[in-house]
């Protein structure tokens, strides 16, 4: 049989990148990890083919070669998984979907002819069977979370590596918080499941072999969820590397209680961590205590945030506006936060309620749903009722966009991280990197609007921390899609 796993495109967001991957010859940032995995799990004798429609067309010749069509997608790529489900079947090519949008009933996928629920792993084999005797169920189903130590490494090699940032591996599913918002627990579960150390370690193998040098994403929900296990694979990473001449720098999203323990700050500087994802949400405890984020309300997110950037660690944020407790002055809290943690990526959003959160279910009650999530929290479209006035929370969210991303602000941001910033280890340079730095000199020091202030940063940059050079020219692209997509958003009309 032949499979063609087909990956849905994503709309231009805060989050695509889409701006500035071109500066360093990239198109994507990831290659679709669930796909690959999945591949995996199929019969070695299955031939396979991906389509990640984010960093290739979709071609006619692909659809004939294929007999069935695997995709799996996010709530915000449903509307280009509509579309190559359309063209799918128009070719006649039947389609298996799976991936978090089939949680939900969904009309984006209603002309698919195979529908996954839940993880692939307990349902996979069954699956292959039907598919195999022409008898595939229109509905797979599972409530059963999945055992990790048994998931193969994914097939890396169907992806194009050359046309993506970085490359991803998980280590670990599950949280073991319980934020009202958030849909992993719900999908996950909130026990860690972990895998073998020596999993990670083939999975790193593998991508080496392949030729991959750089970034690797962990992608776990939250990778501090079982400290202790955390604790006795990062010295066999520092040790992996350290016997490939460290090919590999990573990063990964964890919650706020990380920054408490020194010693595994202290092993994952070892084993080359040097960015790391934050939920932050807002400065409010009483918003996070009423979200259920107890880990930031038991937290000096500020303090935490120094110790982590002290071991040299980037810190990435994630802001939510919207929370029923917001005070009228949370819009100046979180520019004032933002500004004094000295995160130059900071995500701020719109409070979505996803379906099948705990949020979606408390507004469903209180009949405040207005729509289903379209899965794009940076967008000024509210899917709910808020108690603060919705122009007024509309309008203070723009507010808090222009401002952090006025290139001024996020410039002189960025320098105070820079200044902030422990040691890092030594990363080899790659070709896409002395791409960016030429490439960031000319649009942005030439020819962008803001290129006085961009000089004016790179000249103190290089006064006051030249050892982040590099860092500072790779944010300051980062900038450039951000200005953009910021620009944009102004120009739109609230809805």
């Amino acid at each position: 049989m032949k499979v063609l796993f087909l990956y849905p495109s994503f709309p231009d967001t805060f989050w695509s990148f889409r701006h500035a991957l071109p500066f360093i010859g990239k198109r994507s940032s990831f290659p679709p990890l669930g796909l690959m995995t999945v591949s995996a799990m199929l019969p070695p004798h299955w031939k396979r083919k991906l389509v990640d429609t984010n960093v290739e067309k979709l071609r006619a010749k692909d659809l004939k070669w294929a007999d069935v069509v695997f995709l799996s997608a996010m709530l915000i790529q449903e509307s280009s998984l509509k579309q190559l489900i359309g063209r799918c079947r128009k070719a006649g090519v039947p389609t298996v979907v799976g991936g978090p949008i089939t949680s939900a009933e969904n009309p984006c996928y209603a002309e698919a002819d195979h529908i996954v629920r839940g993880e692939a792993e307990p349902i996979i084999d069954e699956l292959i069977a039907d598919l195999k005797a022409g008898k595939a169920r229109r509905v797979y189903e599972t409530k059963n979370l999945a055992d990790i130590t048994r998931v193969p490494t994914p097939d890396y090699s169907l992806a194009r590596l050359g046309k993506y940032s970085s490359m991803p591996v998980q280590y670990s599913r599950g949280c073991p918080f319980a934020c009202e918002f958030c849909d992993v627990i719900e999908l996950f579960g909130r026990t860690p499941r972990i895998k073998t150390t020596q999993q990670v370690l083939h999975e790193f193998e593998r991508l080496y072999h392949l030729g991959w040098r750089g970034s690797v994403f962990l992608v776990d929900d939250n990778f501090v969820g079982n400290k202790s296990a955390i604790k006795e694979l990062l010295p066999r990473i520092t040790d992996w590397m350290g016997s490939r001449d460290n090919p590999f720098y990573l990063f990964t999203q964890a919650s706020i209680n990380l920054a408490d323990d020194d010693h595994l700050l202290s092993l994952m500087r070892a084993a080359r961590f040097e960015k790391v994802f934050i939920g932050i949400e807002t400065p409010s405890a009483e918003c996070n205590r009423a979200a259920g984020k107890m880990q930031n309300v038991n937290s000096d997110m500020l303090a935490s945030v120094r110790r982590l950037h002290e071991f040299g660690m980037e810190v990435m944020g994630g802001f939510i506006v919207g929370f029923d407790q917001d005070p009228p002055e949370v819009f100046e809290q979180q520019i004032d936060f933002i500004r004094e943690a000295a995160i130059p990526v900071s995500m701020v959003g719109l409070l979505n309620a996803l379906p099948n959160t705990r949020l979606w279910r408390r507004l469903s009650e209180e009949g405040r749903i207005l729509r289903q999530s379209a899965g794009n929290n940076t967008e000024a479209l509210l899917n709910y009722i808020p108690k603060m006035n919705p122009e007024t929370l509309l309008a203070g969210y723009q507010n808090v966009l222009s401002s952090i991303y006025s290139p001024s602000e996020y410039f002189e941001r960025t320098l105070t991280l820079l200044s902030r910033l422990g040691a890092r280890p030594y990363t080899k340079r790659v070709l896409s990197d002395y791409l960016g730095l030429v490439r960031s000199f000319v649009r942005q020091g030439i020819f962008a609007r803001y290129r006085v202030t961009y000089w004016r940063f790179i000249g103190k940059a290089l006064r006051c921390a030249p050892k982040h050079l590099g860092l500072a020219v790779t944010l300051a692209i980062m900038g450039h899609h951000f200005f953009i997509m910021t620009n944009r958003m102004q120009s739109k009309p609230s809805r």
